[in-house]
């Protein structure tokens, strides 16, 4: 199955109303940070970074229920993050903390950086 972009039907945005300030924004260590809600049932999953320009979202049950729907690849947020985790440790051999992942991504020269900045889809 080839996507064309031209004929796919188009997802919601799971992120909080952008107007102004959404409830439930926060200040965290990557900026401000906006609620995420699962597209299908509303449910409250991770906040993402304000400055996101869209986030498609499921949780885990509505995701085994109508998945299928979304027609390209989907990573779950662990194996994403095991994957992340897996590149510090052969990188560097540990894990870095949140400054040093920041400063992996702004110089983007590494594998590290390319997985951090390409996300999960």
């Amino acid at each position: 199955m080839s996507f064309d972009p031209l004929t796919a039907d188009v997802l919601p945005d799971s992120r909080a109303s952008i107007i102004a300030t959404p409830k439930g924004a926060r200040m965290g260590s990557m900026g401000w940070m906006v609620p995420c809600f699962c597209a299908n049932c509303g449910v409250e999953g991770a906040a993402v970074p304000a400055t996101s320009t869209f986030v498609f979202w499921l949780c885990v049950p509505c995701y085994e229920t109508h998945g299928h729907l979304t027609p390209f690849m989907v990573v779950s947020d662990e194996v994403f993050w095991e994957h992340v985790k897996q590149e510090q440790l052969a990188e560097y051999g540990r894990l870095l903390t949140t400054p040093e992942l920041i400063a992996i991504v702004e110089a983007d020269v590494s594998p590290l950086a390319t997985l951090i900045k390409q996300g999960h889809n």
